[in-house]
């Protein structure tokens, strides 16, 4: 009798592997750590990962969690290999993720959106009273020590009332942006806006969609809240400055590159703004002896737009369970459509 020998072959099965390349706010982390079905590899320190980490530690994960901080392209993407399902990104915008690179991959992309927009808001607004009222000199002045006896004349600004603000991008953050501006402009103020679509919001805010150059020449304050492509990409240079009222207040809340820097220090320098107000600049962060630090007329803020725990944990929910779910194999809830990455 010949006894036949059964030989059982066990496949082990390993959980996905997920690369965080930053920690999130609290309510957040806890929903990734106590996840059992992934494998999780964090980057702990509170700094950006560096570029080699990232490289290195990104290799054979099943999805990336990142920040607005990591760029990733081909050279991340090869590392990482094959295994590679999803980028689940912690922010609205994903322009510095290479959407070309993912779509030849098959790779999903996840992102935050809706859950930015009143944070942000209040920011711009925050900002537009900031460079009205000369804040930031007016913080110096009483640091430094130069508080003198009051004067009739001094750390004179300006008021909304009765003027005209003009928004570049009427989605959801210059709607909401709008619709907190408005009841400062009194009787007579106006909000006009450009967007290459109609919003049905501006009937309800009473706002009057303009021509470019129109909106240029007519607004006291301008908000920037428009979102970055290739149309709007440095779409405020010098020649956009000079149609520009002298004494025009600019907000950027949007992206840095919207604004040609260069230029915007040149208009500056040249007296053609009245002040400005920066959440976004280009890079990121901004040196200390950036020329732009030079005009008491200018306050910046480092990108702190989103920045309540509201806001965040529920950016960082959105993100972790993109992630989980592309780990999975299932939909993402908050994937960047489909034509995008056609």
């Amino acid at each position: 009798m010949i006894r036949k020998k059964l030989f059982s072959v066990i496949i082990h099965m390993t959980n996905p592997k997920v690369l965080l390349t930053r920690t999130l706010p609290p309510a957040s982390q806890n929903i990734l750590e106590n996840s059992s079905d992934i494998e999780l590899f964090h980057w702990k320190d509170d700094t950006v990962i560096p570029r080699h980490e990232l490289l290195r530690r990104v290799s054979g994960v099943n999805g990336i969690l990142c920040m607005l901080t990591e760029k990733i392209d081909a050279e991340v993407l090869d590392a990482a290999g094959p295994s590679l399902k999803v980028v689940s990104t912690m922010s609205v915008g994903y322009d510095h993720v290479d959407i070309n690179e993912l779509r030849k991959r098959n790779i999903s992309l996840g992102y935050t959106p809706e859950v930015l927009t009143e944070a942000t808001a209040d920011l711009t607004v925050l900002l537009v009273l900031a460079s009205t009222r000369r804040l930031r000199e007016g913080i110096k002045t009483v640091e430094n020590g130069e508080w003198s006896d009051w004067s009739p004349t001094g750390m004179l600004g300006t008021q909304l009332t009765n003027k005209t603000i003009g928004i570049v991008g009427l989605g959801r953050i210059g709607e909401a942006t709008a619709f907190r501006l408005k009841p400062f402009l009194g009787t007579d103020g106006k909000i006009i806006y450009y967007s290459p679509t109609e919003k049905k919001r501006s009937v309800i805010l009473g706002a009057k969609r303009v021509e470019f150059d129109s909106l240029l020449e007519k607004s006291d304050i301008i908000c920037i809240c428009c979102s970055l492509n290739e149309k709007t990409k440095e779409m405020f240079n010098y020649s956009v400055f000079k149609k520009m009222k002298k004494n025009v207040i600019l907000v950027n809340t949007a992206r840095g590159s919207i604004i040609k820097q260069d230029d915007l220090v040149r208009a500056l320098s040249e007296g053609l703004i009245g002040a400005v107000g920066l959440d976004v600049t280009t890079p990121e962060p901004l040196d200390r002896n950036h020329p732009l630090l030079k005009f008491p007329n200018v306050t910046i803020v480092p990108h702190t737009g989103s920045a309540t725990l509201e806001t965040r944990t529920l950016m960082g929910n959105l993100a972790v369970e993109n992630v989980l779910c592309g780990v999975r194999g299932l939909s993402l809830p908050n994937a960047v459509c489909s034509e995008t990455l056609k």
